[in-house]
């Protein structure tokens, strides 16, 4: 039957279909009952849009879009999402403009959790939406800057960028008439603050607040969208940071080859192409790197849905371990790249310089704004009364977060350089 045919050959790619007969397709529609494409196309254990638990704030669907694309667009036309654009990933964005920003390792994020979604037939729509949510929450200046202002929020409850991420998606964000944030799923949430595992210990006063009115479970694991999610967070940073290292000549070719997990890939490339440039063989080794990763993914996980015969999401959410995951045979591996690349690219002196002028430039700035409020822009003037002092180091730190590395430096010459303009 056409429709059938028709059906077939869509496989869930709507994204990337242009209907041009908009009678086919609503007649498909009908053929199959009616039912939706996720529920034609996915795994019975993956997220659907027509299971979602909804969001805090009731709308109306969207015409065209599932409510998980519609939080995947969201974002994505969030100022936050704009601003990661100049915020450090690794080396600070005039250092030159080859290397990664968090923006250009979120969409390497999303591609890869994407890809590991549809092989698997997990939701693809929600695991990009999670994906490119993880790092909204980070200072600029990377980890460094996360460290200082992590110290220096002590008094008031810390800092931490995952918690940051929550903070804009459901507070700081400012763009709709009747609520603060993007008003996302609940899944997409569930996904932000699970993608690491369940909640251990007690929970934070915002975690708590948003457990309670999203009725959230925190002692089960992410859906597996979320697992995919953070484990293509891994695959991203292991494998690009390896580019980024090369690349600026911190460490050598040769030094990966003392690594389980890269020497062979790198014989291999040597085998097959002989002697190649440099740079041409960089970006064949980057590329094997993921390739190997993501199989080993792939293999590992469809071995444990095949042993505990999920019948939905909740299945896989309610599991005793992680049902994504890398096989027990790769993990001493990764581990190795890890240690190496915290010790050969993380400490590295210059690095480690450029992390000290962050964190001078992060500490001066907060401690400006504490003991003169007064000098925050206008649109940062507003404060809850009913606990000024807590409230007030909060907001600093949700100004300061929400720089980019470039608008920090310029505030700091604005705020301390007498000849600055203003």
């Amino acid at each position: 039957m056409l429709h059938d045919c028709f059906f077939d050959a869509f496989k869930y790619h709507a994204n990337s279909v242009l209907f041009t007969d908009s009678k086919l397709f609503t007649e498909c529609r009908i053929t199959r009952r009616g039912r939706s494409l996720e529920e034609l196309y996915l795994a019975e254990y993956a997220s659907l849009s027509s299971k979602s638990k909804g969001r805090l704030f009731h709308e109306k669907p969207a015409e065209g879009r599932t409510l998980y694309q519609r939080d995947r667009d969201r974002v994505l036309h969030s100022g936050a999402f704009r601003k990661l654009q100049y915020k450090t990933q690794v080396f600070v964005y005039h250092e030159g403009d080859y290397y990664r920003t968090r923006l250009t390792h979120t969409i390497e994020v999303a591609q890869i959790a994407r890809s590991l979604s549809r092989n698997l037939n997990f939701n693809e729509d929600l695991s990009e939406a999670v994906a490119l949510s993880h790092d909204l929450g980070h200072t600029p200046f990377g980890h460094a800057g996360e460290e200082i202002l992590d110290k220096l929020m002590k008094p008031y409850g810390g800092f931490n960028h995952n918690e940051q991420a929550l903070r804009i998606l459901t507070k700081i964000e400012r763009r709709y008439p009747i609520f603060d944030g993007l008003n996302l799923t609940f899944e997409t949430i569930d996904g932000i603050i699970k993608h690491n595992g369940p909640i251990r210990g007690k929970p934070t006063p915002l975690l708590l607040n948003l457990q309670e009115s999203m009725k959230l479970n925190f002692k089960t694991f992410g859906t597996g969208e979320a697992q995919l999610a953070a484990i293509a967070d891994d695959i991203a940073y292991n494998a690009h940071d390896i580019d980024d290292g090369l690349r600026a000549q911190i460490f050598k070719i040769t030094d990966l080859e003392k690594l389980s997990l890269v020497s062979p890939l790198i014989s291999k490339i040597k085998s097959d192409f002989g002697s190649i440039e440099e740079s041409r063989l960089i970006s064949e080794l980057v590329r094997k790197i993921v390739d190997k990763l993501v199989a080993d993914i792939l293999a590992e996980t469809a071995n444990r849905l095949q042993k505990i015969q999920p019948a939905d999401s909740e299945d896989i959410m309610n599991a005793n371990q992680p049902i994504v995951s890398f096989s027990k045979e790769l993990m001493p591996k990764i581990q190795q790249l890890r240690e190496f690349l915290f010790a050969k690219m993380y400490r590295h002196y210059k690095v480690n310089r450029m992390a000290s002028k962050a964190k001078r430039v992060i500490g001066e700035l907060f401690n400006l704004f504490i003991e003169e409020p007064s000098v925050l822009p206008d649109e940062w003037q507003y404060l809850d009364k009913k606990d000024l002092k807590n409230n007030q180091a909060r907001l600093i730190s949700d100004y300061i977060a929400g720089m980019t590395d470039r608008y920090a430096l310029l505030e700091y010459d604005r705020l301390f350089d007498i000849k600055a303009k203003l």
